[in-house]
């Protein structure tokens, strides 16, 4: 510890010098490593006046002399002519001895007298390296035959120590994000689990392009060195997919094209569910796609443009889904009323939440995203539509996930981990991410609006932690959305009273989310234990965790003796250990926002839903790195006093996932559901979903600073 850090903490002196003295460590660690000097050129000596070497042979590896004395020259004037030794039988190429992880200065090599070249050591990262080519007399070296450079070969060595300041990144080129439903994301998180990928945030997604590249260049060394061929097969997959990206930030002009082509042919026999906000979800985490009995159909692109500091992304869908046979109008009126949205009649019929009647076939052209963004100073600051999964959860995310079609918004994200100067040196790096847009589908009141805040540390190579806010306020009859009602919003923490709650100054429905991963100690290449969590009306969950919704969950990312295969569960629970948490009021619903965390009628957090608990598990094999079968099983059970005679649901899911083509993606899965619902109708239902999906992927174009 600096003396000056010393008096910091203990007499807090100055605070100009408290602060000083972090930033020129800050700097220091961001500027250019220094070069070690370079070693002179080798003077030619007599073999005789050099230290005793034996001639390697097959039994014996070289000796090589101290690297801290380099013998000196000696007068070349008196010494002896050397002279060359006979040999019948070429000694084979001196096997280079392994070097340690401790770079050491470089001694001169003198090479054996064969006629072959000898296998060059490898020298650690910035030392002097000496070129030495074959002599055409043994025993004998020409200035010109030797050479001395300052070089960087790449070296694998053993992981080093986890630094916070060295993470940090330099780039300000655009970029688009990843969406969440990419197989990128399930490579990476692997990788992660792996022990590599350490400046990667799986509670704040979706990536960009650039941001990826960027944890890859920190860990390939890492990975290539390890000798795990799984790691070394999925960071090639990372590498090829972003394989228009240049590492150079100064070498890119424009990258732009279609990302990808895809159809999703879906067959559905049997009555499904489709009510996120009540009873449940046949077809979960969708982004809110229409589906019903018998043929469904998506059929989509996505393009990224890219240039200079400036990013636009656009996906389109055509979706297609058969007329679907909802509630009945005594159920219908029977869920609004648990909802406290009485009476079922115009304008709050239809509702959104509630699937009432018969829908008639759907056939909507929908952007799912569709954002320009621009680069600065690490951040991305787009407007549009963008998605979100805020949680390091496979199955789902208690803040936001894809279970809803994406809102329209103005979001400011910082894509890069941010070095904060004595901060980052206790919590890590950090991101952060803020959006606030309009919701759909809501009728009382009607188009409220939500913001979402987040920010996530990394204090250690292994451990994630991050905390999360949205509000929902204002809507047409109740509040104005206004800037004013807008920073009310924003800075409220305080409980607020019933006529307060009911009035123009209302705060908003306000829910906070916790959650953390951890590559555990001694199995942080196998085992990683993260926790999602929820609360309503409370600071934060770990504040009330009575309160609180969770979904922890556990990875083992390859089992002892068969690394093809990894396993995840998962259980979550909406229904907290508290007398609040009666008659679906508690999570995801609030008393004056009656339609609650929703858009467009599902839920934007985890489609558990309301007042739930369940549980979610994935057994997968890998065929290669972007190629797996997989088999998954769900559970959910609705609480009874929510649902009268309660809700249970049971998926068997099997998936493959094979590349047809390099660029041709097959993705096709079988899922068996039983369900119960007797509120709607009696007795156990089921259900069966087959399905198949193309994606094509082709390669992106790409331009020089000079347009060419």
């Amino acid at each position: 510890m600096r003396p000056s850090q010393l008096r910091f903490r203990l007499h807090a002196i100055c605070l100009l010098s408290a602060v000083s003295i972090p930033f020129a460590a800050f700097s220091q660690t961001q500027g250019t490593p220094q070069q070690l000097p370079s070693l002179p050129p080798a003077t030619p000596v007599p073999a005789s006046s050099l230290p005793s070497m034996p001639i390697p042979t097959d039994a014996a590896e070289p000796t090589y002399p101290p690297p801290s004395a380099a013998p000196a020259a000696p007068d070349t004037t008196s010494a002896p002519s050397p002279s060359p030794v006979p040999q019948t039988t070429p000694a084979p190429a001196p096997v280079t001895p392994a070097v340690t992880a401790t770079p050491q200065p470089a001694a001169p090599v003198v090479a054996a007298p064969v006629p072959q070249a000898p296998v060059a050591p490898a020298i650690p990262s910035g030392a002097p390296v000496q070129t030495s080519p074959t002599p055409s007399t043994p025993g004998e070296l020409t200035p010109e035959q030797t050479q001395t450079a300052n070089v960087k070969p790449r070296v694998f060595t053993a992981m080093p120590p986890y630094d916070p300041f060295a993470e940090a990144v330099k780039d300000a080129l655009g970029s688009t994000y990843i969406p969440v439903d990419s197989p990128i994301y399930a490579m990476a998180m692997r990788l992660y689990s792996m022990g590599y990928l350490d400046s990667a945030f799986l509670g704040m997604r979706p990536w960009t392009r650039r941001s990826v590249l960027h944890m890859i260049e920190k860990t390939e060394d890492d990975v290539l060195s390890s000798g795990n061929d799984q790691a070394i097969e999925i960071l090639a997959k990372l590498q090829d997919y972003l394989l228009e990206e240049p590492r150079n930030a100064e070498d890119r002009g424009a990258v732009y094209g279609f990302d990808t082509y895809y159809t999703r042919m879906m067959g559905i026999a049997g009555p499904v569910l489709r009510d996120s906000f009540h009873l449940g979800q046949t077809r979960y985490n969708d982004y809110g796609r229409p589906y019903a009995t018998g043929f469904n159909n998506v059929t989509g692109f996505s393009s990224v443009n890219e240039w200079w500091r400036f990013s636009f992304y656009v996906r389109g869908e055509f979706q297609h889904a058969p007329a679907y046979s909802g509630y009945p109008l005594a159920l219908a009126q029977q869920l609004s009323s648990i909802d406290e949205i009485a009476p079922f009649s115009a304008p709050n019929n239809p509702q959104a939440t509630i699937p009432y009647g018969n829908t008639g076939a759907q056939n909507p052209l929908r952007l799912q995203e569709a954002a320009i963004s621009f680069h600065i100073l690490g951040h991305e600051i787009s407007g549009g539509k963008t998605d979100s999964w805020l949680g390091p959860g496979m199955g789902g995310a208690m803040a936001w996930s894809n279970n809803a079609e994406n809102i329209y918004s103005f979001r400011i994200n910082r894509v890069e981990p941010l070095h904060i100067p004595l901060l980052s040196r206790v919590l890590g790096p950090t991101r952060y991410d803020f959006f606030v847009g309009s919701l759909k589908g809501h009728t009382d009141p009607n188009d409220p609006w939500i913001h979402s805040e987040m920010i996530s540390f990394h204090p250690t190579k292994d451990f994630e932690f991050g905390f999360q806010r949205s509000v929902i306020w204002g809507g047409k009859g109740h509040e104005p959305v206004t800037f004013h009602t807008f920073l009310k919003s924003f800075f409220s923490t305080s409980d607020t009273t019933g006529a307060v709650k009911y009035s123009r100054e209302d705060p908003g429905a306000r829910f906070t989310a916790f959650n953390f991963s951890w590559r555990l100690p001694f199995l942080s290449h196998y085992l990683t234990l993260y926790t999602d969590s929820e609360t309503h009306d409370d600071v934060f969950p770990i504040s009330a965790p009575r309160r609180a919704a969770y979904r922890p969950g556990i990875y083992l990312s390859q089992f002892p003796g068969m690394p093809k295969l990894d396993l995840r569960v998962e259980a979550t629970s909406t229904d907290g250990a508290t007398l609040a948490s009666v008659n679906g009021s508690h999570q995801y619903w609030e008393v004056v926002q009656v339609q609650g965390y929703t858009n467009k009628g599902y839920i934007l957090g985890d489609w558990i839903g309301r007042e739930a608990k369940g549980g979610q598990a994935w057994l997968t094999y890998h065929l290669s790195g972007n190629e797996w079968v997989q088999m998954s099983y769900l559970n959910k059970k609705n609480a009874k006093d929510f649902i009268p005679g309660g809700t249970t649901q049971n998926q068997f899911t099997i998936d493959v996932v094979k590349r047809l083509r390099p660029e041709l993606e097959l993705n096709a899965w079988y899922t068996y559901e039983r369900w119960k619902a007797p509120i709607w109708k009696t007795g156990q239902q089921t259900d069966s979903t087959i399905a198949a999906q193309f994606t094509w992927y082709p390669r992106m174009k790409t331009t020089g600073l000079n347009g060419k």
